[in-house]
């Protein structure tokens, strides 16, 4: 069954090795890295039609280097990815979804925090320019635009922050609440046309600051909004490392009962994680989560959790 994945971290990986600051001084091959969780053949074996690749910046890197930081990723993304396999292909507006053919594979750009850009969005329009089609306001930390979920402060959207939701409106693009503080979220439910939680959990199955709230989730639901779930286990079981299959789907039931069975997917945060669901420990296993969710869902909501849903959500 074809997957769409909204959410790995493949990009901050290649960036770090190419920079000789991960795996010693070689560069990663996308092609067939097993040092990559998110690679190309791991993708094919495990049947996904499409995987967005976040553009992330370490909160350490020096703020005047943080724009260099991003366009070495999006580069990285460009040469690496989309140049040397032709089997990846870009993905730059919301229709061409559909004109993926077989054997083909989606790719998607994606930022995890306004700190690349700033305050300066003539860098955030040039993102848009370049494909990025989702925008995560911030990742644990504050920023500019707003406060994290880790920042003991809990301040919401600043007024660049509601300027920068506005114009993802305006083009098209996903506001990401993945990551947001409390007041940050409800902030982006005023403002977004788009908002999703590219990957998030359940915060009543595992009480930790980076799951959503039943209240979150509801609203949501309410604001035709996405909630793609999580694979690390410490967003699934709280203060563990380990979580199994039945654990990660529990988060989906929960979803499904609070009405959300046509806005569910997955976001599995491959490369953004030190630790694994069991049996799915990179993309080629992505198959083996479809099993056990066809023994307890119907196939075509499997198949709305897997790919559909987002299609059916997707910007317009």
């Amino acid at each position: 069954m074809k997957i769409i994945d909204t959410h790995c971290d493949a990009l901050l990986k290649l960036q770090l090795a190419n920079r000789g600051q991960y795996y010693g001084e070689h560069p990663l091959t996308f092609a067939d890295s097993t040092k990559l969780e998110t690679n190309l053949g791991y993708l094919q074996q495990g049947e996904v039609m499409a995987q967005f690749f976040a553009i992330f910046i370490d909160p350490e890197v020096p703020s005047d280097e943080k724009w260099q930081h991003a366009l070495e990723q999006v580069d990285l993304f460009y040469t690496e990815i989309i140049d040397k396999n032709p089997a990846m292909k870009h993905i730059k507006n919301w229709h061409d979804f559909d004109t993926l053919r077989e054997g083909e594979i989606g790719a998607v750009l994606t930022l995890e925090g306004a700190d690349a850009f700033g305050n300066d969005l003539i860098k955030l329009r040039h993102l848009y320019r370049l494909g990025v089609m989702s925008v995560g306001l911030t990742w644990n930390n504050a920023n500019l635009c707003a406060d994290g979920a880790g920042e003991p402060r809990g301040g919401g959207l600043t007024l660049l922050g509601k300027e920068v939701v506005q114009l993802n409106n305006d083009h098209l693009v996903f506001t990401d609440v993945s990551h947001l503080s409390v007041k940050g979220f409800w902030d982006v439910m005023e403002l977004a046309k788009y908002p999703i939680a590219s990957h998030s959990n359940v915060k009543a199955l595992c009480d930790h600051p980076r799951n959503l709230d039943d209240e979150q989730i509801k609203a949501m639901f309410n604001h035709n909004g996405l909630i793609h779930v999580v694979f690390n286990p410490p967003f699934i079981n709280k203060d563990r490392r380990d979580a199994t299959i039945d654990d990660l789907i529990k988060h989906v039931d929960y979803l499904c009962e609070l009405g959300g069975v046509n806005q569910i997917g997955f976001g599995s945060d491959f490369d953004g994680i030190s630790c694994f669901v069991e049996n799915l420990e990179n993309t080629a296993k992505y198959q083996q989560l479809i099993n056990e969710l066809l023994k307890r869902y119907s196939e075509d909501q499997v198949r709305g959790f897997a790919y559909r849903n987002f299609l059916d959500h997707r910007p317009q």
